[in-house]
């Protein structure tokens, strides 16, 4: 095979683009014309060596190997841009104070603070593990400096779409029976009310005209999974972070309706967020899409 290095500053466009869901939006948010973007998306893929892209409807969409493509430019540009920190802002000081909704505690925030502590060893973290609502009413009211958190209704001033990611049902990883008898209520496991995604859950639920009951509710994430592992009820969740005891549904084998998709944003309490919330801004979403479901990770269309 023949040795290929990939150029950085093309990488950055492809990036870019699918994150902007345009390259002519890309090329504008990097001062390039759309020609120039549109040749170093041409030499990508001549470099690849394989079709990164598919015509659907008017725009293009990722072939196989575009997504492959996408999940390792990103790592790349994201080590590039960590070595460019870590040798330039090495004496970057200060604190930052993070909230994430309790799904990205264990899958994300480790990833988090490892990276980030590696390039600024001398800046303080204090982070906050609470819910979507708790979360966008800390940054509003400025006790926090970003946040990664599902939209819960409410619109604020300096958010960023990450993505949207699909809501599934989640049931006992060991075989249970999980068919109804007809007429029979269906036993729901969720968080305490108020619950984003407890609503969600009940609402569609009603929308199907099937009957419920909460079976089971905590106000933490481990005392959800106990109950679903133990079959207590079933619960909605994304496919991020469960644990090995639970475990996503086919929502046509148990007869249940389809649930909906869950925008994710990363909230800024200001539009010009300091070094240290930005930076860390930047590897807080980086990390979110790596951890995210391959087909919530990359917008899927692109003009």
């Amino acid at each position: 095979m023949r040795r290929v290095t990939f150029d950085l500053d093309v990488l950055r466009s492809f990036v870019t683009g699918m994150e902007l869901g345009s390259f002519a939006k890309a090329a504008d948010r990097l001062g390039r014309s759309t020609s120039a973007v549109s040749a170093q998306l041409k030499k990508l893929e001549d470099q690849a060596a394989t079709p990164i892209f598919r015509k659907s409807g008017r725009g293009l969409a990722l072939t196989e190997a575009g997504e492959t493509m996408l999940a390792y430019s990103r790592r790349l540009l994201d080590l590039n841009d960590e070595a460019v920190s870590a040798i330039h802002d090495v004496e970057l000081e200060g604190w930052v104070r993070l909230g994430l909704q309790e799904d990205f505690g264990e899958a994300v925030l480790p990833e988090v603070l490892g990276r980030f502590a590696r390039a600024h060893p001398k800046v303080k973290i204090e982070a906050r593990i609470a819910r979507s609502h708790e979360l966008a009413d800390r940054i509003v009211s400025g006790n926090l400096d970003i946040a990664l958190a599902w939209h819960c209704g409410a619109t604020l001033p300096y958010s960023e779409h990450v993505a949207d990611v699909q809501m599934r049902w989640i049931g006992p990883a060991k075989l249970i029976e999980t068919r109804l008898r007809d007429g029979e209520a269906l036993p729901l496991v969720a968080l305490e009310a108020p619950c984003l995604l407890r609503t969600v859950a009940t609402e569609t639920l009603d929308r199907a005209g099937l009957p419920w009951r909460m079976a089971f509710s905590s106000p933490s994430l481990g005392g959800i999974w106990a109950a679903v592992a133990a079959g207590l009820g079933l619960t909605i969740r994304t496919d991020i972070g469960l644990p090995a005891s639970v475990k996503a549904m086919a929502p046509e084998i148990a007869g249940l309706p389809t649930l909906p998709e869950m925008a994710l944003f990363l909230h800024r309490k200001e539009a010009e967020p300091e070094p240290v919330a930005a930076r860390l801004g930047a590897i807080l979403k980086q990390a979110a899409l790596e951890a995210l479901p391959e087909k919530a990770s990359a917008l899927r269309n692109v003009a």
